[in-house]
């Protein structure tokens, strides 16, 4: 199976992929990782298109991602209390656009909320990004870089929605 998750957003979509086998080995012996994290990175919307446009800018690079990679199930980052109402509006419009591109593609799209991810990734609800970001690398490697906090928002997301599934 293989996940795209998303940390939705107007200006960046931070999104990762991860695949779980079909069929894992539950023998004794089996590794607890049991998921194979592909990939992540941003979309980033052109800030001097129109509104309309950028929004188009966000489906059709998931639906490129999600014809590419071969995706069976969306998760993504449900939205949270935001002080600037404007960007609440963005946001939650191009969470719209994610969920009909899920639809779109026969999809079924699961929500989690940003306490949900942290408690999965790091035991505490209450979690800072960098302690996110910290836990995300003991699990992933060191070597994972990421561009934006968008981008381990979504690597967060999917960890957690991974391992609520086990």
């Amino acid at each position: 199976m293989n996940i795209l998750a998303i940390d939705p957003g107007y200006d960046k979509v931070g999104y990762a992929i991860f695949e779980i086998p079909s069929h894992p080995e539950l023998d004794s012996g089996s590794s607890m990782r049991d998921f194979t994290f592909i990939t992540s990175d941003l979309i980033k919307t052109n800030s001097k298109a129109n509104h309309e446009l950028r929004l188009k800018q966000v489906y059709d690079m998931l639906d490129q991602t999600i014809k590419l990679h071969k995706i069976d199930t969306i998760v993504i980052e449900q939205l949270f209390v935001f002080k600037n109402a404007k960007t609440v509006i963005k946001v939650a419009q191009s969470l719209g656009v994610i969920e009909l591109v899920g639809a779109h593609n026969n999809l079924i799209v699961h929500r989690l909320t940003p306490l949900q991810i942290k408690q999965a990734v790091t035991g505490n609800g209450t979690a800072d990004k960098l302690s996110v970001q910290k836990m995300i690398r003991l699990e992933l490697g060191d070597k994972i870089t990421f561009k934006d906090d968008d981008e381990s928002d979504a690597v967060a997301c999917g960890l957690a929605y991974i391992y609520n599934v086990r």
